[in-house]
């Protein structure tokens, strides 16, 4: 009679026996001890233990770079509150309401290194009716800026807003964000009043991929301001 034939022993059956058995090594130090593993460091043999210890200092290594980054992001974090808190200060100044439109502008420019900036506001009321900042939106442009639930980001495809500002020779804008200004939150229903456009001649300075939410600030900041000229 031919006896059944046991399959071999795989690894991971032993796998499965060391994690069910903590106390195994418990009772055989000798084999610890004497298990031998190459170093990913080089060829090397070293012992478990002394592999154990270098996995924790590589894991100690990567939870070191990760709290420098949130660090790092806290820092940057801080200087863009300050930034924005200076800003809206500016913005409160302005006695004139004919003046804010520029105000806005001239505090993205300076404050937050955008290169190119301009805005446009429409539906004002009497006494802005002709000013600069109200000239050259069409009614698509108008449109396109209530369809805008979140800032847009991305490369200059030749959207009107971009010929809005001011370029210098040679240096057109590459990417633009495009921030619609309405009352109320930005992804609200409400039609838009005007658009903040910037630009920059870096194609990556305002990326498709980027986070919106600081500049969703930004539109919300300059929509409170600009509200006066309705």
């Amino acid at each position: 009679m031919t006896s059944p034939q046991i399959p071999p022993i795989t690894e991971d059956d032993i796998a499965e026996f060391l994690a069910n058995t903590p106390g195994f090594f418990e009772r055989h130090a000798e084999v610890l001890a004497s298990v031998q593993i190459t170093s990913p460091h080089g060829a090397r043999a070293v012992s478990l233990q002394e592999r154990q210890a270098e996995m924790l200092r590589e894991k100690i290594k990567g939870l070191e770079q990760r709290i420098m980054e949130m660090v790092r992001n806290s820092t940057e974090n801080a200087a863009i509150a300050h930034k924005v808190h200076q800003w809206t200060g500016a913005l409160l100044q302005v006695k004139d309401p004919f003046d804010l439109p520029q105000a806005v502008v001239d505090g993205v420019r300076t404050l937050f290194d955008v290169p190119q900036a301009a805005v446009r506001v429409w539906d004002v009321s009497g006494p802005y009716v002709e000013a600069d900042f109200t000239q050259g939106a069409s009614e698509d442009a108008r449109a396109f800026a209530s369809s805008l639930t979140m800032p847009f980001c991305g490369p200059n495809l030749g959207f009107e807003p971009a010929g809005w500002l001011a370029q210098e020779p040679g240096e057109p804008a590459q990417s633009l964000a495009l921030l619609p200004l309405r009352a109320g939150a930005i992804d609200s229903a409400t039609p838009a009043f005007g658009l903040l456009v910037l630009g920059s001649p870096d194609p990556l300075r305002f990326d498709a991929t980027m986070g919106t939410d600081f500049l969703a600030r930004m539109a919300e900041i300059a929509s409170a301001a600009l509200l006066r000229l309705q």
